[in-house]
């Protein structure tokens, strides 16, 4: 039997500023990927949501991106592999902190945003990813965008990799994510997504918008959660794989 993890990136408002659905969110994934801090979320946020995920049964992790609240993490900005390594052990300190306050631990850690389309094409930036998970806490898995540097950083730090595809998300003949703003970069529509996951998880691939077929492990799928379509997306995706025979499942409960 087929089992996959379903997640979203979650707790990315920040003060007064929200963003996206948390709660219907929550009632619908396995996984949440929880922002620390420098690309969106605070100290409030990350507790509330750490602590709703308890509740629902979801499985939590750390989700570390760029110091960057003002472009939500999606600019590419100039830190070195080091600082970059310091910048991911100090954000999934923050994440495990706030976790453990309410009742919760995170068992993962996945990049977001530049910092993962970064680590995604140089190896460089995805071993100082897999290395400051390491340092803080060699028990954590790290979750990969699939076929990438990412994959072979971690497992060269011996940590435990899991690979992911997105539903939202178009794809390069590459295996890379389309550029946010290019034609195809985006899938909006509820349906469309959920049919391209359940053509992936059953082919055991990544499909490009060209239609060519990229094997890969697949152990867990995004639906990104900020974005007006999530929940309807979430709840698409998950009915389809369901109705398909698929288990879901965290992969790090």
């Amino acid at each position: 039997m087929t089992r996959v993890d379903l997640n979203s990136d979650l707790g990315e408002g920040f003060g007064a500023y929200a963003c996206g659905d948390d709660a219907a969110i929550l009632g619908i994934v396995t996984s949440a990927n929880v922002a620390c801090g420098l690309h969106a979320g605070d100290p409030e946020i990350m507790a509330r949501t750490f602590a709703l995920a308890r509740e629902r049964g979801v499985a939590v992790g750390a989700h570390p991106g760029f110091p960057d609240l003002w472009g939500f993490g999606r600019r590419r900005m100039p830190f070195s592999p080091p600082e970059i390594e310091r910048l991911v052990a100090y954000q999934v300190g923050a994440a495990q902190a706030l976790a453990a306050y309410a009742g919760h631990r995170i068992t993962y850690v996945k990049a977001h945003g530049a910092l993962a389309n970064i680590a995604a094409e140089e190896r460089p930036v995805a071993d100082a990813i897999a290395r400051a998970v390491r340092a803080v806490d060699r028990d954590l898995a790290l979750l990969a965008i699939a076929l990438t540097a990412q994959v072979p950083a971690g497992e060269a730090c011996g940590l435990e990799v899991h690979q992911e595809i997105f539903a939202d998300r178009g794809y390069t003949e590459a295996g890379l994510l389309i550029p946010r703003g290019h034609p195809g970069a985006l899938i909006t529509e509820a349906d469309a997504a959920a049919d391209r996951v359940v053509r992936m998880v059953e082919a055991g691939a990544i499909i490009t918008a060209a239609g060519t077929p990229l094997p890969t492990p697949i152990r867990s799928i995004c639906v990104h959660g900020d974005s007006d379509h999530a929940v309807a997306t979430a709840r698409a995706v998950r009915a389809r794989l369901e109705g398909a025979g698929v288990t879901l499942a965290p992969f790090r409960p």
